[in-house]
């Protein structure tokens, strides 16, 4: 069988509470990549059952297993995959058997051209619940609303990356949402593919209705990072100089009324308003400040991870 390339693949696997597909999954994905150099790298994300367990007793060489400390989430589970990963090309998807691995040797020709540096599937027939499907299709909708960014299908977790642009992603939060988003920031030229999609095989969903609830914030956040990560004093310092200029108006026209005409504003709750604006406006302006200097602390400051890992098992841990 020939192959798309000769190079490292990494594929990238959280896993939670996936005793009975974590098997199958590793079968599935040997049989899809056959004649490929590659290693398969799996992160428990403090699975509650026998996950760690079924992976480390197949006792195989391209099995790396990478244990969390605690349950951080998908997001978290995912970075620590692909800082792990020493692929050329990373591949990501989940373990729960919906994403088809046969449908990878086709993305990678993609990838491989040079052309794309992110190669992303679209579930075709989805085989889930609508209990997953109508918040998938509202997050979907919001972000490309938000983003202007066209992405069909940005729950799909089967996606081709190059090394540097997966290597520079940021994953935090609920961020592996907006993976595609995240990379298109980074300069990242996308490609959507369809792809198969798969009843679960075995075990439960760990998403339903919250889940819009969390794209939205972490929407918010985003665009927050997106246009004013680096420039934070843009935002609050202009709402902060707005809110002191429309508390000094207030006041100066409450001083006319009190000296050229001689009213009492002492019960105005207009008097209240402008003394909160200038209090509020210089707030922001303050939060701006320190928010600044947070930011340059950022960047020139040792950068950390937000994970700590437990272990990392290659094969059976025998030579680890």
């Amino acid at each position: 069988m020939s192959t798309v390339t000769d190079s490292l693949l990494s594929i990238v696997v959280p896993l939670y509470n996936e005793e009975d597909n974590v098997v199958l999954l590793t079968q599935k994905i040997h049989e899809s990549l056959v004649g490929y150099n590659y290693q398969i790298v799996y992160i428990d994300d403090f699975s509650t059952d026998a996950t760690r367990k079924k992976v480390k007793a197949m006792d195989d060489d391209k099995v790396h297993l990478i244990e969390l400390k605690k349950n951080y989430g998908q997001s978290l589970a995912l970075a620590a995959g692909l800082d792990y990963a020493e692929g050329e090309y990373i591949i990501t998807m989940d373990g729960d058997l919906q994403n088809d691995p046969s449908d990878i040797p086709h993305m990678l020709e993609y990838a491989v051209s040079g052309e794309y540096d992110v190669v992303t599937g679209i579930r075709q027939k989805r085989k889930d619940s609508l209990v997953k499907k109508i918040p998938s299709k509202i997050a979907n909708f919001m972000v490309r609303r938000v983003t202007k960014l066209d992405i069909k299908d940005n729950g799909c977790a089967l996606k081709v990356f190059t090394k540097d642009i997966a290597k520079g992603l940021n994953l935090y939060g609920e961020m592996h949402r907006f993976i595609n988003l995240l990379a298109y920031l980074e300069g990242a030229q996308i490609k959507q593919v369809p792809v198969k999609h798969h009843a679960r095989h075995a075990g439960v969903s760990k998403y339903g209705l919250e889940r819009v609830f969390k794209v939205v914030a972490d929407m918010m956040l985003l665009l927050f990072i997106r246009k004013y990560f680096q420039r934070p004093i843009h935002l609050f310092g202009i709402f902060g100089v707005l809110l002191v200029i429309l508390g000094i108006f207030i006041n100066i026209y409450l001083l006319i009324v009190k000296l050229g005409f001689g009213q009492d504003i002492g019960t105005r709750p207009l008097l209240i308003f402008g003394v909160m604006f200038i209090l509020g406006g210089i707030q922001l302006f303050t939060i701006g400040i320190v928010m600044e200097l947070l930011i340059r602390t950022y960047y020139e400051s040792q950068q950390k991870r937000p994970y700590r890992i437990k272990k990392i098992t290659v094969g059976d841990g025998k030579g680890a």
